[in-house]
């Protein structure tokens, strides 16, 4: 196994919630680098304002994510996930713009992808996906 990966947001979210599905990743995250994309960051932060969460929530969240290291936007990022959105396309398998994101920066940095929604990942090519769902 490698010794970094790339952490889906709805990994996160179990983990967040104290999903008792989180047990099922936490072998795979720990004692690695375990990285999440810029994209998962603004997804979590869409997930705050709509539920309109106060100081005590977010702060629970900030302290989640304080051991993972982000993943940022970049030129060359863009055009892998171009890529990737076009591919699954022509796959026949369209992919959302978020998990497009999510699956570029796991390419970008040759890791696996940690998600417990591998469906949603099954059109990228050249894409190693550990899901336990």
């Amino acid at each position: 196994m490698s010794e970094a990966v790339v952490v889906d947001t709805d990994v996160i979210s179990l983990f967040f919630k104290d999903d008792s599905r989180a047990e099922l990743y936490a072998p795979y995250i720990s004692d690695r680098l375990a990285v999440i994309s810029f994209m998962t960051v603004a997804e979590l932060d869409l997930w705050v304002e709509t539920r309109g969460w106060g100081s005590r929530k977010r702060a629970q969240l900030k302290e989640l994510l304080r051991p993972f290291t982000r993943h940022q936007s970049s030129p060359a990022l863009c055009r892998l996930w171009a890529r990737v959105v076009a591919q699954a396309r022509r796959n026949g398998r369209p992919i959302e713009c978020a998990d497009a994101w999510i699956a570029a920066t796991a390419l970008q940095r040759a890791i696996p992808l940690v998600t417990h929604n591998g469906r949603h990942y099954d059109a990228v090519e050249g894409l190693e996906i550990i899901c336990e769902a």
